[in-house]
């Protein structure tokens, strides 16, 4: 039997991001996922320093959310995906809490320094949440220096690799950093960073490829929510099942 994914990083819900643009579009992609395996999928529609999230963008997101979660075909949560910002180190990052989680999404910028990203994870870490980096291979702060990989999660911080990394769609560079943080376990994390039908939230490609170089026993829970806290009810009926 195929396992159950958990996807922690998509774009499924219209914000005004480069996600999915309106309410039929994210069913669409949510149906998708389902197909491919996954059970549980967490929007996160980008908190950019020129798309920050007003009350007014919030309700507009929380009724589009709202208006699809019983139509999708899976478990769809809400989060946020953090752009590191001076701003973002004044608000309560319990704001931004990943559902149904104790996590915070935040991705290291993909151009210039993490100074931001660093300052962000420790107020985050200081409220009692953990941040979830999202797809550390694709950064220019960590292409230059991948030590910074290792140097966010030795902090307790937990690295999400994109699944399209694995698949070599953000070149070569990425695709060797990303199978290098996995092959040394320093990211604990595998998601879809899922935005439109081209770039669909699917995570089963990258699992088989997993599989194939690390086994199923290693690959799983990069992709099952374990990693989150978070267990899909098709693999814990199977564990009550087997009595565990």
């Amino acid at each position: 039997m195929r396992p159950a994914f958990v996807d922690c990083h998509s774009h499924v819900v219209p914000s005004g991001d480069d996600g999915a643009p309106s309410v039929e579009a994210g069913i669409a992609l949510c149906q998708e996922a389902a197909r491919h395996g996954t059970e549980i999928l967490f929007a996160t529609p980008h908190v950019w320093p020129h798309l920050t999230l007003t009350s007014s963008r919030e309700a507009a997101i929380r009724e589009s959310y709202a208006s699809m979660r019983d139509h999708v075909g899976l478990e769809l949560r809400l989060g946020w995906e953090l752009t590191p910002t001076p701003d973002l180190l004044k608000e309560d990052p319990r704001r931004y809490v990943v559902e149904g989680t104790e996590l915070v999404l935040m991705e290291v910028p993909f151009i210039g320094a993490a100074d931001d990203l660093v300052a962000l994870a420790e107020l985050t870490d200081s409220a009692g949440l953990r941040p979830v980096i999202a797809h550390p291979e694709r950064t220019e702060a960590v292409l230059d220096r991948p030590a910074l990989a290792d140097e966010l999660a030795e902090r307790g911080w937990l690295l999400q690799v994109n699944a399209t990394s694995l698949l070599g769609r953000h070149g070569e560079d990425s695709a060797d950093v990303g199978w290098d943080l996995l092959e040394r376990e320093v990211a604990t994390i595998v998601g879809s960073d899922g935005h439109r039908p081209s770039r669909p939230p699917h995570l089963d490609e990258a699992y088989s490829l997993v599989v194939r170089r690390f086994g199923e026993d290693r690959a799983l829970p990069w992709f099952d929510g374990s990693a989150l806290g978070v267990t899909p009810s098709r693999t814990a009926s199977r564990a009550a099942s087997r009595g565990v």
